[in-house]
């Protein structure tokens, strides 16, 4: 296949999955009275059927068990570190007077010394100046790289490959000048800058493009013994895998950087990258606040509901996502070892803040709430609360503790509303 063929094959492939989900939008299921009864996996029970009791059975038994089925069955196993070898990191820009000078905002490169054919991911930090100490961070992906979530206007452009969007001025599947700032809403800077908290990010493209075929550019191309011509297999890892990877890998620098109290991590993300952020805080447990904003089908929302977008909508629109075994739970749910309710369970006890957003049904936001709720017996196990209700609540009224939960006002997106409750909670849960 010639090159300049190739961008019109990914661009009508990815028209084509973009014009599935909107028709699959429009004739999804929305009525609970036609969901079918469902039976959830036991959360406390291990596959040889002993029934966990204790915070320590958690720990060395369960939740090794847990992360092994959704390694199996959803993720996909991340690769070992002598898979990738060397992490290097490079401080390639710092700016003392960020934000009106507010912050200073430093540009780091990651990086894989032993893979140089993987392009490496550029990471975006603001740390609060004046604080007098190592700031508490959030750590997050971004939809549209670091120039879509800041304002500033010397940060520099992405020259990555972009979904195709004309409203966000994504012409050729490439960032434009008019792209700038166009995820800002989503990041309000300043807002968290001045709650004394600093802000990590990347770009999810660096890791890996958002396209069917995007492995083939990506890291997991790279770190495979076949490259792009890999046929990947039950239980080896999909996209959102990689991107959580990338967010691992962003802790690790935090680690050296003195601005910064690597011990007080919040890992975030919205949507697909909410899938990624409970996925990270599954796998890493160096992010002691794990948050979900709207993941719905594949993050927070129970797989078995068949509510809005399902198994088999999201595993037809977006395979890459995900290891090849769960397409075979399209229209088969029950068959599944997991729901995920065992994923929030997978933070404990860390904490764990779930939203929804009461007009995007396609997420399911019950079904987002209900995974919290019964997830909260393993975080029992070492005393912590969860809800402290057993019902969705009522729109804009916040509930819970180790596991907190909204739904707000509004459609798919992060707003002033989610980050005011998100700092509100890693205040209370991170800096104490």
């Amino acid at each position: 296949m010639s090159r300049n063929i190739l961008p019109v094959l990914i661009t009508t492939t990815l028209f084509h999955s973009a014009g599935f989900v909107e028709a699959q939008q429009k004739t999804a299921n929305y009525d609970e009275a036609k969901i079918a009864p469902y039976t959830l996996p036991d959360l406390l029970k291990t596959s040889d059927g002993k029934a966990v009791k204790a915070a320590d059975e958690w720990t060395k038994l369960r939740r090794p068990e847990v992360l092994a089925l959704f390694e199996q069955h959803v993720f996909g196993r991340t690769p070992a570190p002598a898979t990738w070898g060397k992490v290097e990191f490079k401080v390639t820009q710092v700016k003392k007077d960020a934000l009106g000078g507010k912050a200073t905002r430093k540009f780091i490169h990651i990086s894989l010394p032993e893979h140089p054919a993987w392009q490496g991911m550029d990471v975006m930090l603001y740390t609060p100046n004046g604080l007098g100490k190592p700031a508490p961070c959030f750590v997050g992906p971004s939809f549209g790289g670091n120039h879509a979530v800041s304002l500033e206007k010397d940060v520099p452009l992405s020259t990555r490959w972009m979904r195709p969007n004309k409203e966000k001025s994504i012409i050729d599947n490439r960032a434009t000048e008019a792209s700038r700032g166009n995820e800002a809403s989503r990041w309000p800077l300043e807002m968290i800058i001045d709650q004394g908290f600093a802000v990590a990010t990347y770009y999810y493209g660096d890791i890996e493009p958002d396209h069917a075929d995007g492995w083939k550019e990506g890291l997991r191309a790279v770190l495979s013994k076949d490259g792009a011509s890999t046929e990947w297999k039950d239980g080896q890892w999909g996209a959102i895998g990689a991107w959580a990877w990338g967010l691992s890998r962003i802790a690790d620098y935090l680690e050296t950087d003195a601005d910064v109290n690597a011990k007080q991590l919040a890992v975030i993300g919205h949507s697909r990258l909410g899938k990624t952020s409970l996925w990270a805080g599954a796998q890493d447990t160096r992010f002691g606040v794990v948050i979900s904003n709207n993941s719905g089908e594949g993050g927070a929302a129970l797989m078995r509901r068949n509510i809005g977008e399902t198994t088999a909508i999201i595993t037809k629109a977006f395979p890459h996502w995900f290891t090849r075994t769960y397409t075979s739970y399209a229209g088969n749910e029950s068959a599944c070892p997991i729901d995920k309710h065992m994923l929030i369970a997978l933070a404990a006890p860390r904490p764990v803040y779930i939203a929804s957003a009461v007009e995007d049904t396609w997420a399911d936001p019950k079904g987002e709430f209900l995974s919290g709720l019964h997830a909260e017996p393993a975080f029992a196990l070492f005393g912590k609360k969860g809800y402290g209700v057993t019902a969705q609540p009522a729109i804009d009224s916040p509930v819970g503790d180790a596991i907190a939960y909204h739904i707000r006002t509004g459609k798919h997106d992060v707003t002033d509303y989610d980050w005011t409750q998100y700092l509100k909670f890693a205040k209370r849960h991170l800096v104490k």
